[in-house]
């Protein structure tokens, strides 16, 4: 009697490793947008931290905002522990640097006006002027 060999063939294993590759060819994408997506909530939400920190640094101090480069937010750890990191992935590496400027430019980070008298000052935002996955400039939030 013969024996019958017990096995895949090389036929079914290729069809096997090309199904593999295929998924991996659709997910490997999606992954990367996913990793982009969740480095802007980041930003958003230490944005709203920041922004959190110099309102209540305004209500402790009888209505003035801060007039450096919120170094005063993480003076004794009172409002913040630290300046929260801005990503903005694919256009500037990782910042915790604070710009003191009336409007928003091009260089990462963060961007505070600190000019007494001007429209904005007081206000906080991300000091990138790119747009995220779903085509918003950075410095609209």
């Amino acid at each position: 009697m013969m024996k019958r060999r017990v096995g895949f063939t090389l036929i079914e294993l290729m069809i096997v490793v090309a199904i593999i590759g295929i998924l991996a060819a659709v997910a490997v994408p999606k992954f990367a947008i996913l990793t982009r997506r969740s480095s802007e909530g980041t930003t958003k939400g230490n944005l709203g931290a920041l922004r959190s920190a110099v309102s209540i640094y305004y209500g402790d101090n009888e209505g003035q905002y801060p007039t450096d480069d919120l170094a005063s937010l993480i003076a004794n750890y009172k409002y913040l522990a630290s300046i929260p990191v801005s990503k903005t992935p694919a256009y500037h590496p990782d910042s915790t640097v604070v710009v003191t400027q009336t409007s928003p430019n091009d260089i990462g980070g963060w961007s505070y006006d600190n000019v007494m008298g001007d429209t904005n000052f007081g206000s906080v935002w991300v000091n990138c002027t790119h747009t995220d996955t779903k085509g918003v400039v950075w410095t609209s939030y």
